[in-house]
Parts: C-alpha cells; sequence; structure tokens
C-alpha cells in the first residue's frame, strides 16, 4: 500500500503552512505589545502618533516640606534678652486702705484700738514709695559691648530697668534714649562679648516667608513662635510702615526680633491688632532698617532728630484726583500750612498736592512724613507741587521737630491721680498739641487695672470719653466722676495717626 503522509522539503501542507503562519503573527503581536509597554513602564518615549498634542507634563512641588526653626533658635536665642521694669509709686496718704477700715469698724464700735493701727488725722506718717513691677518685655543685643534694642513703651517711665540674659546673668540697665514716634529704645548695660544679632534686608522680605519671633509672652523667657509674613508697608504709625506678620505676639514680646529664615532680625516686634486685648492672628513688627536709624542717632545723640515743613495733609483719592485733572492717585494733598513755617515761606498754599520731595516721589500721603522726617533740619530741599491743573517746583529749608521729651519737661504738664479707671493723666503741652493736631485732650501718663486690661498705654492721648469731647484733665476728671457706676465707659483714644474706641470695664 502507498503511504498517502508524504515527506518533503517543506513542513506540512499549505493549510498546515497557513495554520503555522497565523500562529507565529499572534505571537509577534503579543511580543510587541508586551515590549511597548515595558518600554512605557521603564519611561522610554513612543513613537508619537500623527495628530493630536502631546500630554503635559506635571509640573513639580514647589513645597517639599515645613521648615526646621531649630537652627535658628540655637544661633539667635542667645541674643535675646528679658526685660524687666521697676518703678516707685507714691501711695495715695487719702486712700483706706483695709487698716483703715478695720480702724473705722472698730472705732464704731467701741474696741480699743489694735496695736499696731494707724493713728487718723495730721499725725498719721508718710508711707514710703513702694516699689513695684512695671512690666515685662523683650529686647535683642544690638552690640558685643553691651547695647540692647527693645521697644520705647516697653521702658518709658520706667525708674529701673533689669536685663536679664540667657544664661540668667542680670544687668541694671541704663537708658540710653527712646523715641516714641518709632516705638523704639537703646539701653545700655555693663557687659562685654555679648552675641549680636545680624541685621538683615527689609527689602528682600517677601510677603508669605516663613519667620519666627524669640521673646517673653507675660513673662515666660526664650519663647518661640512662628508664622508667615502677612503684609508690608503696613500703615499703622505715625513714621513708619509696619511689617504685618501672624506670628503669635503677646504682652511681654514687645522689643524682641523678628527673625528671618537666614538667622537675621528683620523686625521688632511692637503692636498687636486685638479686641480682646490678646493675639488673634495679627501683629506687627518695626523694620529693622529704620529701627536702626533711630538707634544709630540715640547712641549718638540721646535723642532723635527730624525734619518738618509745617503743614498738615491728607489722602488723595480718585474723585479728588480727577476732579483737579491729576492723570492718576497720588500724592499728598495740603490741608493747612502752619504760619511762619518752612512750607510757608517757600509758597506752598492749602489746596496744593505735592508729588516730589527732594527727588522722592510721594506715591501716598502716608510717605510724606517719612521723606520729610528722615531729612536733615537745615537742608534745602526742592518740592514739586501740583497747582490749579500744572506742576510747580518752589525750594525750602527743611526745619526740625521740637524735641518732644525736652518740650514735655520744660512745660513741666501735672498729673492727676490715678482715677478709678486706673488712669493716671496729664495735660498736652503746646507742642503735643501742635503735633498732634488737637485742640484738647489729656496724655495717658501711667495705666494700670480696668484700663490696662482694656488695653491703653501710656503715650495715648485720649481726646472723648462716651460722646463727650476730653478738653483738659478737669474734664476728663468730671467726666469720669459722672459715669454711672459699674457701666463701661467708651474712651476715645489717639495713638500716632490712629484714633480707636477701647471699653474699658470697671
Amino acid at each position: 500500500m502507498m503511504d498517502t503522509h508524504k515527506t518533503s522539503g517543506k513542513t506540512g501542507t499549505p493549510q498546515r503552512r497557513r495554520s503555522a503562519a497565523l500562529a507565529a503573527a499572534s505571537l509577534l503581536a503579543a511580543v510587541a505589545l508586551v515590549w511597548a509597554g515595558s518600554q512605557h513602564m521603564v519611561g522610554a518615549q513612543p513613537t508619537p502618533k500623527a495628530a493630536g498634542p502631546a500630554p503635559a507634563a506635571s509640573p513639580a512641588p514647589r513645597l517639599s516640606g515645613l521648615p526646621d526653626f531649630t537652627v535658628l533658635v540655637d544661633e539667635v536665642g542667645p541674643s535675646v534678652v528679658n526685660i524687666r521694669t521697676v518703678e516707685r509709686v507714691q501711695r495715695d496718704p487719702d486712700a483706706t486702705g483695709p487698716d483703715e477700715e478695720m480702724w473705722e469698724l472698730f472705732r464704731r464700735f467701741g474696741i480699743p484700738l489694735p496695736p499696731g493701727a494707724l493713728p487718723r488725722g495730721p499725725q498719721r506718717p508718710e508711707r514710703e514709695p513702694e516699689r513695684r513691677q512695671r512690666g515685662v518685655g523683650s529686647g535683642f543685643v544690638f552690640s558685643a559691648d553691651g547695647y540692647i534694642m527693645t521697644n520705647a513703651h516697653v521702658v518709658d517711665g520706667a525708674e529701673e530697668v533689669v536685663v536679664t540674659l540667657p544664661d540668667k546673668r542680670e544687668f541694671k540697665a541704663r537708658v540710653v534714649g527712646f523715641d516714641r514716634r518709632t516705638d523704639v529704645a537703646l539701653v545700655k548695660i555693663d557687659a562685654t562679648g555679648l552675641k549680636p544679632v545680624r541685621i538683615g534686608d527689609v527689602e528682600r522680605l517677601r510677603v508669605g516667608e516663613w519667620v519666627m519671633a524669640i521673646g517673653s509672652p507675660f513673662g515666660l523667657d526664650n519663647t518661640v513662635t512662628a508664622g508667615i509674613v502677612s503684609a508690608k508697608q503696613r500703615e499703622t504709625g505715625d513714621f513708619l510702615p509696619f511689617i504685618q506678620t501672624d506670628v503669635a505676639i503677646n504682652p511681654g514680646n514687645s522689643g524682641g526680633p523678628l527673625i528671618n529664615m537666614r538667622g537675621e532680625v528683620v523686625g521688632i516686634n511692637s503692636q498687636i491688632y486685638s479686641r480682646s486685648g490678646g493675639f488673634m492672628g495679627i501683629s506687627f513688627a518695626i523694620p529693622i532698617d529704620e529701627a536702626v536709624r533711630v538707634a544709630d542717632q540715640l547712641k549718638a545723640y540721646g535723642k532723635v532728630t527730624r525734619g518738618r515743613i509745617g503743614v498738615a495733609i491728607e489722602p488723595v483719592d480718585k474723585d479728588l484726583a480727577e476732579s483737579l485733572g491729576l492723570p492718576r492717585p497720588g500724592g499728598a494733598l495740603v490741608r493747612g500750612v502752619e504760619d511762619g513755617s518752612p512750607a510757608a515761606k517757600a509758597g506752598i498754599e492749602p489746596g496744593d498736592i505735592i508729588l516730589r520731595f527732594d527727588d522722592k516721589p510721594i506715591e501716598k500721603s502716608a510717605d510724606l512724613p517719612r521723606v520729610v522726617g528722615n531729612t536733615k533740619p537745615g537742608t534745602r530741599a526742592s518740592v514739586e507741587l501740583w497747582r490749579r491743573g500744572t506742576t510747580k517746583t518752589v525750594t525750602l529749608t527743611v526745619g526740625a521737630f521740637e524735641d518732644e521729651v525736652a518740650s514735655a519737661a520744660a512745660e513741666e504738664p501735672k498729673a492727676a491721680k490715678p482715677g478709678p479707671l486706673g488712669l493716671t493723666v496729664r495735660e498736652l503741652t503746646a507742642a503735643e498739641r501742635r503735633e498732634l493736631k488737637v485742640s484738647g485732650g489729656v496724655r495717658v501718663a501711667d495705666v494700670a487695672g480696668p484700663a490696662a486690661a482694656a488695653g491703653v498705654r501710656p503715650g495715648d492721648v485720649i481726646v472723648g470719653l462716651g460722646n463727650q469731647a476730653i478738653a483738659g484733665v478737669r474734664e476728663f476728671e468730671r467726666a469720669v466722676a459722672d459715669w454711672p457706676k459699674g457701666r463701661p465707659v467708651s474712651l476715645l483714644i489717639r495713638r500716632g495717626d490712629w484714633a480707636q474706641w477701647v471699653l474699658v470695664r470697671p
């Protein structure tokens, strides 16, 4: 029989060859698919498609983690100090303390006086002044030979200032000088070899940048808090645009340093915005470049000399700019000119808008006091004005601000006795009235009790109580006496350029 399955050089029949070819093609397609997937997984570039844009790459994350402040604390911590102030208080001889109340009780019921009871009337002995702690603040080493920077309101009015270093050494400090307008003070201790802070560049400081504070809130030494810069050039003071942060600042932090992530001091913690007296997420620091400028003058002369030209100003808004033909809002509108002042002698008139001072642009009205204040008295300066639709340039000689400490000492304003609100007030001097542009009011010389709890500070000016304007000490005392007992007292207070209502609860 003939075998029908013959062998040849070809592998099988045509049908079998077609089946084998299909199987091989399928295997190759599978291998190619697996290879392409593996290439995509390892990051190889696939062959671009004929049409359609390539997908955009995901951006790299901008933040890699939270900052670590430990190195900064180790670096700056040894330069931060605690400042404790002490004052002597003369007790009111007419006050009725526990001894007098007990004596009166014995007298009414005919009980013999106990040993050591105080006599009544003119025989009663004078009481010696008491020493009491006035407050606690912070500061930092400005130079290795013992100069310390802090806030003016920390040391203003103190009879004794004690500086405690981080190594617990204590020194009695001498107040070299302070400047209320910028709230900067310089004190000196007899120490050498101290570690001064490094001064930073405020111009490089950016909104959103991490910053750190070290201080003594509520007397708790070497307390570290951190946050970010919330805003710059915040207008809250006479001569300074403040740095706004959300760093936790509380009573006792005043005068401490604000530190950037390079370990440099960029500000002095000075104020908070608060409706409760405690931290509410907004704090303000004095820019360190302005503070150093003040400290250098305090070190050299014991006071700060500022220029003045004798004008009252207000902002220029959009409507006013359009009505006067200004291309855009800007400059400082002259509301009034003081008789005999440098501005009056130069021919500046009410209604003029000051656009430039000594080649420095005045973008907003708050710029003018700072630019003029930083100009040395006696300097010849050009002033560019906008008057009746055209620009005009005049030249004047910058005058000098009166030294407010010397003025106050010369006029010797007398302070009233502490009242039920815990306020000791005095009359405003003529120089202070001119500076504040007010016709009346009283300056707070000392504060304690309910007023201190409400946030009133020494140096504040009270211009109103309730709906009544305060002309002087007599009117203030009468208004307090007539106020219904037990009711909260609303005080209208001037602090720098800002006015605010403060509610004092007796």
